[in-house]
């Protein structure tokens, strides 16, 4: 199966009915990180997911933090849910998408607030997928689900291991479908990949997993 290339070039903004309101499941956060590749990935799996998607996503995107990010606007133009950049003691919400900004390492407090952090870099990279990971790990245990999609590197190999080992879900894009094979193949190595699907099957996979649509 070949990836399917989205474009991400904005698009007039479309008129939309309000959004129904998010409907509660098994699970209360989606993590996701991707790399190389990761723009046109994250904007085919958010514009597949539904207004009402029940959960909260935080994503890390590795980024240049000599530049300004444009990643939270161009997402926005691919989907019904709300897309922000994350800003320190932001409290997640349902239905929210919220982005790292370059150069800050992005974690999930238990009460559900934000933290953006300039420590160390994290296997050279920060933001780190594994800090965000182990955050959310730690802070919802069962309740999470971890995503790696396309990306050059390891960067979230260890947190995806944290996910499990708490009892979360771990879905990890198949090597097949990625742009850039290091990032699924490093996590799928991990032994914690509870579904390793292509691209265009994770949102379906998300909103089965969420909605409580998928046996358990």
């Amino acid at each position: 199966m070949q990836e399917a290339h989205g474009s991400l070039e904005p698009k007039p903004y479309e008129i939309r009915s309000l959004p129904r309101q998010p409907i509660a499941g098994a699970f209360d956060i989606v993590a996701m990180a991707a790399s190389a590749g990761g723009l046109a990935a994250l904007g085919q799996v958010l514009a597949g997911l539904p207004a009402d998607f029940g959960a909260s996503i935080v994503v890390v995107q590795h980024l240049d933090p000599s530049h300004r990010s444009l990643m939270a606007d161009l997402l926005r133009r691919r989907t019904a849910l709300d897309v922000v950049q994350a800003r320190e003691a932001d409290r997640i919400r349902a239905g929210c998408v919220y982005v790292a900004p370059p150069g800050r390492h992005l974690l999930v407090n238990p009460d559900g607030t934000l933290t953006l952090s300039q420590s160390e870099l994290v296997h050279f990279v920060r933001p780190s997928a594994d800090l965000l990971f182990e955050s959310v790990a730690a802070s919802f245990k069962e309740r999470a689900i971890a995503v790696v999609l396309t990306g050059s590197g390891s960067d979230g190999s260890m947190g995806v291991s944290a996910i499990k080992k708490m009892g979360g879900r771990v879905i990890v894009q198949n090597e097949k479908s990625a742009e850039f094979g290091g990032m699924p193949s490093a996590a799928i190595h991990s032994g914690s990949a509870d579904y390793i699907l292509p691209l265009d099957e994770i949102p379906a996979a998300l909103v089965r997993l969420v909605m409580k649509e998928i046996a358990q």
